[in-house]
């Protein structure tokens, strides 16, 4: 996990997804232990889409071991298991569902990723680059899945999320704010590894396995509450977040 705290002392916690982005999360860890983002900010909110962050402006080399250019990780062969997919069909996937609580498309060869609220990503140039891990940013409105295979996901936003979806948005094109002097700073990242074993969180996540994560969905897809009139008989991976709280806080 990785633990962002803004200069305003609201805190971030983020997943990270190894299984999926191996290289860029390496990046991502070596970057967080040499304290890359300390002293940075967010630099673009954009409505509906996404909130992003870098590091101060002027900044040393990357660290030893960060590559520059990582492999383009948008992408995995069908080969991490087990998968649980939806019964119901997607627009731009070929099956969805989950793997290890993670919501996934594939097209039955490949599995990635899928763009939902709250996911992280890595921002990029334009191909041929794919981001060094430098830059990244959650998702923070309606899942822009056409960005799917396109932009390696890293992880996702645990705790924290309200604070990233209620800045204020940037007035400059595509969301980015017009000067430093408006952007929300970040005084610290820090792998949750790296503090003292009683302020690292701790976060319980539904198994997808489990019969509770089956009664879920059906729940999810069939609404019975008596608000609704039509219950929908389907559901968007994105509309099914995983279940996920964290524990109370342990005096060691």
């Amino acid at each position: 996990m990785l633990i962002m705290t803004l200069a305003d002392k609201q805190r971030i916690v983020i997943q990270l997804a190894p299984d999926f982005a191996p290289r860029h999360i390496d990046n991502i860890r070596k970057l967080a232990l040499a304290h890359w983002w300390d002293s940075g900010a967010i630099e673009r909110s954009q409505d509906n889409y996404v909130v992003q962050w870098r590091g101060p402006v002027m900044h040393p080399p990357l660290p030893e071991g960060v590559s520059a250019s990582p492999p383009a990780e948008y992408e995995r062969a069908f080969g991490i298991q087990p998968f649980l997919p939806l019964p119901y069909p997607d627009a731009y996937a070929s099956k969805t569902g989950y793997i290890r609580s993670w919501p996934v498309g594939t097209d039955g060869e490949k599995v990635w990723l899928t763009h939902c609220y709250g996911m992280i990503g890595v921002a990029r140039d334009m191909p041929p680059d794919t981001g060094d891990g430098t830059e990244l940013y959650a998702v923070n409105g309606q899942a822009p899945r056409q960005l799917d295979r396109n932009i390696a996901l890293v992880g996702r936003v645990i705790a924290g999320m309200d604070a990233l979806s209620a800045l204020p948005r940037g007035k400059a094109p595509l969301g980015f704010y017009k000067s430093d002097t408006h952007m929300p700073a970040i005084e610290s990242v820090r792998l949750a590894s790296e503090l003292p074993p009683a302020e690292q969180p701790r976060f319980q996540v539904m198994r997808t396995a489990s019969d509770s994560f089956k009664n879920y969905i059906r729940a999810r897809a069939n609404r019975s509450e008596t608000f609704f009139v039509r219950p929908a008989a389907g559901l968007d991976v994105c509309n099914a977040p995983i279940p996920i709280r964290e524990e109370p806080a342990r005096h060691l």
